[in-house]
Formats: structure tokens, sequence, C-alpha cells
């Protein structure tokens, strides 16, 4: 069987392996960390628009240092819980930790983000920079939770489309 990756040539002439095998579809949509994610990943994404209006707020008027601070860390420990889950939900999907070929390049990625989230946080407990320079920043780690979010909607959305082709071939 191929890797669940299609290769550079397949992609380019509209050919695309599925993102599961039928077993790990079967693992995935019977893992209650399918469900955590599921829940995870909205909560995850109200809490940035609402860290991202603070933050905004602050370096626009220079008020609520505080509050913004306080929904980075927030934001932060939010994202951790999701890729601990996460994680653990690609171990049960697919056997591994992270990096699984269906989702490597967002796991990649997901790295960068974890790196920024992180690098906030050592710069907000060691004191590093100004407040307005960690304020940046968080800016920067949410713009990489954007695109990483982003690459995640797009896998998924082409995993339904890829199961609703699976269930009118079984139909038709």
């Amino acid at each position: 069987m191929r890797a669940i990756n299609p290769s550079f040539a397949e992609r380019h002439r509209g050919i695309a392996a599925p993102l599961y095998t039928p077993a790990q579809r079967r693992r995935r949509d019977t893992s209650r960390w399918t469900l955590v994610q599921g829940v995870l990943a909205p909560l995850q994404f109200l809490i940035f628009l609402v860290s991202l209006f603070l933050v905004l707020r602050y370096l626009t008027t220079g008020d609520g240092a505080a509050i913004a601070t306080a929904s980075i860390v927030i934001k932060t420990l939010a994202l951790y819980a999701i890729m601990i889950t996460g994680s653990i939900w690609e171990k049960v999907v697919f056997g591994r930790w992270l990096f699984a070929p269906a989702f490597f390049w967002e796991d990649v990625f997901s790295m960068l983000v974890l790196a920024l989230h992180t690098a906030y946080l050592v710069a907000l407990i060691g004191d590093i920079g100004s407040e307005r320079g960690r304020m940046l920043l968080a800016l920067a780690a949410y713009a990489s939770y954007a695109i990483n979010a982003t690459q995640f909607l797009l896998k998924l959305r082409a995993a339904r489309l890829q199961g609703d082709r699976a269930v009118l071939a079984v139909a038709g």
C-alpha cells in the first residue's frame, strides 16, 4: 500500500491518496480523543479571538496590559492542551505520537506555533523585553497559529470530501 501522503506527481495530476486507511478511519471515528479534539479546537479558537482583541487593544491604546497578558497565558495553556491531546489522538489513529504522514506538515508547523507561544511565556516569566515587545511576540505566535489552524481546517475538509466520495462509491 502507498504512503498516506500523495507524491508530487500525484498532486499535480489531481490524484490524491486518502488521508485515512479504512482501519485508521475506524480508529478515528471510535476514539474519544476525536471528540476531545472536536471540543478543544473551537474552544481554543474562541480564546484566540478574545485574546487577539485584547492584545490589539493594548497595542493601539496602551490599556489593558494585565488582561491581555492573562489571555495570552490562557491561550498558550489551551494550545498545550490541544497539542498533548492531539498527539495522543495521532498515536491512537496512526500509531505515531507526531508526524504521521497524513499530518506531517501540519505537525511541523505546529512546532513553530509551540515555539513562539513558549518563547512568549519565557519572555514573560523572565521579564525579558518590554511589554509591547512581548505583545508583538504574541502577535507573531497568533499569526502562526492562524496559519496552522487553516492547515488543519483544509485537512479536515479534504478528509470530509474523501469520506463523501468513499460513501458515494460504495452506494453507487
